[in-house]
């Protein structure tokens, strides 16, 4: 007993000795010093990316640190990111694997976290051809400008009212309505399951899975696992995952039904049997839109009703959907029956169904209502994804699940949501703060654009230089993603000269890089001029700024992200003028670099 409870106290020197006699061969980096067994767990807290800039500044741009058993590695310098994510993009573009990411990710099973390998490559093919390419981003731009043009109504009232505008609410509200339009094929002003004035909630949920370390990722065996088990931790971590896998499985059983629950009545569910009878059968869908495009030609900016009485085959397949999904499968007998379609409007509704049907095909306030647009695309990257998963063959190497389905909701959500309304809250709090830069862009915008716009437009970003070097500047000072998500590496390389072992996490400290004093004058300051003659730029080729990463791990909905930033942006700063509340202390506020703005000012321009 007593022999055993000896070996059982030496284990751990043991393991340190033979830890440091293997890496006493390496010339690993500098960084703070170890404790037995934790290393640097006790420091955890300390490590915000500002607090991992000073420890930049301490050891040098490449840092050494080991939480329990998991070593790291924390870049600090762009030369040192090239280093990582460019000459050595393939050997570390890898993804740890951590017990809060294994659930958010459904086992690896969406682009963000899953490992390298064939399966992410599938997805990130898929997500690049299918999901995020320029055309399918452009083919969602009517929802970007009808989200924005429902926030300037709002804000407009908000305005007469004087009443202070919350950033953060109004800024989530606007980003998670696109989102779940453009991604989940879902209404947040008209859903059953998503709460409107809770979407940021969701969000901070799904980022706290992806932050959670529990002491099993950090130790060995059991030992971790026990400590989650007494500490609550486990615990705490599945109700959280519970609750945003309901959501998730919400959203995901909304789309499979066959019948999405609406509350128009019967003439709505005949046209969404129609679009579901469509969408299930490719080949009829094809030649009842090849009959409607030929015969009415591409240029047609809006339908009537004369166009109807021109088209035979869709008037077949109407009259087929009557025929499989009876609007009121169950009738009563004779006059009965009559009686109760007049009292209750059923022949009225049948005589005006193709008209009704007409509206659907261009109604895009709709979302449930229409999941194909004229020009083909199919609505929403949910569907996209369930289209691919159905039509899927036997031989097929690579096959869709459920899981990879949820998997890309919730990268959807955190990636989404959040880093555009952080980016946009940022850019208002500093221009706040900043009446001359304030000034500056609010006079680009208002003279190149006029003083008579009712709405903006996507065209209208291309027309903005100085706009455009200040949501640059936003970037730069507050990344969403202060740290890159981390990489592991999958082979033992070289950065800056110091050896870097195999399965070694690389954490890029995006924030300490973009205001590093020896690539940027004044760092910390707010100043959109710094860009007016320099080629800098944030889409991954400069490791000076890297808001959305670089290499093959680099964000891909970046081109989505940046539009819906700017788009936002402008929309805030053509329409309205903003300030602070009259009684908040503008001294302190400015001051405090560290917080950014919530209630504020607004009133009509």
């Amino acid at each position: 007993m007593s022999i055993s409870l000896c070996f059982l106290c030496l284990l751990p020197l043991i393991f340190i000795f033979l830890r440091k006699l293997q890496t006493s061969k390496w010339n690993l980096p500098p960084g703070p010093p170890k404790l037995p067994i934790i290393g640097n767990l006790h420091q955890r807290g300390e490590l915000h990316p500002r607090n991992r800039r000073n420890l930049s500044q301490k050891y040098g741009p490449v840092v050494h640190l080991r939480f329990g058993f998991v070593p790291m590695v924390v870049i600090s310098s762009k030369e040192a990111a090239e280093d990582v994510l460019k000459t050595h993009d393939l050997e570390c573009c890898n993804r740890p694997e951590t017990a809060g990411i294994r659930m958010i990710s459904y086992n690896a099973k969406d682009i963000g976290f899953a490992p390298y390998g064939e399966e992410w490559r599938a997805m990130r093919k898929l997500s690049v051809v299918e999901l995020f390419s320029s055309k399918k981003i452009q083919s969602f731009r009517y929802v970007r400008e009808e989200e924005n043009n429902l926030l300037v109504k709002k804000l407009s009232e908000s305005a007469s009212s004087e009443s202070l505008v919350s950033l953060k609410k109004t800024l989530y509200t606007l980003v998670g309505s696109i989102v779940c339009r453009v991604g989940l094929g879902q209404n947040l002003h008209e859903s059953e399951f998503i709460d409107e004035d809770g979407i940021a909630d969701i969000v901070q949920r799904s980022e706290l899975l992806t932050r959670t370390s529990m002491f099993s990722d950090l130790f060995p065996g059991r030992i971790g696992e026990l400590i989650d088990l007494f500490t609550g931790q486990t615990k705490r971590l599945e109700n959280a995952f519970s609750e945003l896998d309901t959501f998730f499985q919400n959203v995901l059983d909304d789309h499979l039904k066959p019948g999405r629950r609406v509350q128009e009545g019967t003439s709505a569910s005949t046209m969404i049997w129609a679009m579901t009878e469509l969408i299930r059968n490719p080949r009829v869908m094809k030649k009842v839109q090849d009959e409607i495009r030929t015969t009415l030609g591409d240029k047609k900016e809006s339908l009537t009703e004369e166009d109807l009485n021109q088209l035979h085959y869709f008037k077949l397949m109407v009259k087929e959907i009557f025929r499989l999904h009876p609007a009121a499968p169950l009738f009563f007998p004779g006059g009965i029956g009559r009686f109760m379609d007049w009292i209750s409007g059923q022949n009225k509704r049948l005589d005006h169904v193709f008209s009704e049907l007409d509206t659907f095909f261009q109604n895009i306030l709709n979302d449930h209502l229409k999941p194909v647009r004229r020009d083909g695309e199919r609505y929403g990257i949910i569907n996209v994804m369930i289209d691919m998963m159905e039509q899927e063959r036997d031989g097929d190497s690579f096959k869709l699940t459920t899981d990879h389905l949820k998997g890309m909701i919730s990268d959807i959500f955190i990636a989404g949501v959040s880093t555009s309304a952080f980016t946009m809250i940022w850019a208002m709090t500093e221009l706040i703060r900043s009446p001359r830069v304030m000034k500056k862009v609010q006079d680009e915008i208002r003279t190149t654009l006029g003083d008579k716009k009712e709405r903006i437009t996507e065209e209208d970003l291309n027309k903005l230089h100085y706009f455009k070097l200040m949501v640059k500047e936003i970037f730069r000072l507050h990344p969403a993603a202060p740290l890159l998500l981390p990489r592991e590496t999958m082979s033992h390389i070289k950065i800056q000269g110091y050896d870097v072992p195999k399965k070694t996490q690389i954490l890029i400290n995006a924030y300490a890089i973009a205001r590093d004093p020896n690539v940027w004058k004044n760092p910390d300051e707010f100043d959109p001029d710094r860009f007016l003659d320099s080629t800098i730029d944030y889409k991954g080729l400069n490791f000076e700024l890297l808001p959305f990463g670089s290499g093959r791990r680099i964000c891909p909905g970046m081109a989505m992200g940046i539009t819906l930033v700017e788009l936002g942006l402008l929309n805030l700063l053509y329409f309205f003028d903003w300030g602070l509340p009259e009684k908040v202390e503008a001294e302190r506020i400015i001051k405090d670099n560290d917080v950014a703005l919530d209630l504020v000012q607004v009133t009509r321009h």
